[in-house]
């Protein structure tokens, strides 16, 4: 059996967008080891998104009502069939299924033309707070009744595992390094954490995911996560200030978003539309 089509969406929407924030530090990372273990990371990510808009590919390829569900999108197609850069390049903002934490801008909360300098704190948080849930996420989906992306989950766990070291790593050093490094990785994390409590949320697609076996209920992995985060945030001598969620809860994984998810698909989506028979 096949997971539900907007469940490999959200999970390869996440690891796309995700992968292109990353990306923006090829070339400007603070050290080179760094820019190359972010480019590493990005690789990592875009990856698993290949691999999980292939499989949604081929599950609308095969499912007559699934393709004319999806025949607006007519970018990238391989014999009139849907291909993996159909999903990733030809679709528009409104349809990505990602969290919105994914795809803000690399610095505090203030609108993208207002900021030109990215904070190295706010990505390293990010990555910290997405790793320890894909790790748990992963984990779980390697059991799921859909063998392919069981298959995929497999293979990402090994990778997120690593870029959940690497993030913690640099957590605990900012928090327990300097008076500067220590104020911007809480303000980091202050930042970013309001847009975690979407995760317990879940969305209709993870939902029926959950229900039939070949998804994971993200709530339930909510006191997994806390342990983990709250674990090396105490490591790294930084402080939760989140308090349970009454207000407006990010809805990017319904296909409400951030004013920046447009200019990064912008950007990204540019060569593809500009040259629709491409493949990468």
């Amino acid at each position: 059996m096949g997971a539900p089509i907007e469940y490999l969406l959200h999970l390869a929407d996440n690891a796309l967008v995700l992968g292109q924030r990353n990306a923006e530090w090829c070339g400007h990372g603070p050290v080179l080891e760094e820019d190359l273990a972010l480019a590493n990371n990005s690789l990592d990510l875009i990856g698993q998104a290949r691999l999980l808009y292939q499989h949604a590919a081929s599950l609308i390829n095969a499912d007559p009502a699934e393709a004319q569900r999806f025949a607006h999108l007519q970018g990238a197609r391989q014999n009139g069939q849907i291909t993996e850069d159909t999903l990733a390049y030809f679709r528009d903002t409104a349809e990505f299924r990602c969290h919105t934490l994914m795809e803000l801008p690399h610095h505090g909360p203030l609108v993208g033309y207002a900021v030109s300098e990215r904070d190295y704190a706010v990505t390293i948080a990010r990555n910290f707070l997405v790793s320890a849930l894909m790790v748990l996420v992963w984990d779980r989906l390697q059991a799921s009744k859909d063998a392919q992306l069981a298959a995929i989950a497999a293979k990402s766990l090994k990778e997120v595992r690593y870029h959940l070291r690497h993030a913690s790593d640099w957590l605990v050093r900012f928090g327990d390094g300097t008076e500067e490094s220590h104020r911007r990785a809480q303000a980091a994390i202050d930042h970013l954490l309001p847009y975690c409590e979407t995760f317990w949320q879940p969305s209709p697609a993870e939902q029926a995911a959950s229900a039939d076996g070949s998804g994971v209920d993200t709530a339930a992995l909510r006191d997994h996560w806390n342990a983990l985060v709250n674990d090396t945030l105490t490591e790294a001598t930084l402080t939760r200030h989140d308090q349970p969620h009454a207000g407006y809860v990010a809805q990017g994984h319904v296909g409400v978003h951030s004013e920046h998810l447009g200019f990064l698909l912008a950007e990204m989506q540019s060569l593809a539309r500009a040259h629709p028979t491409a493949i990468w």
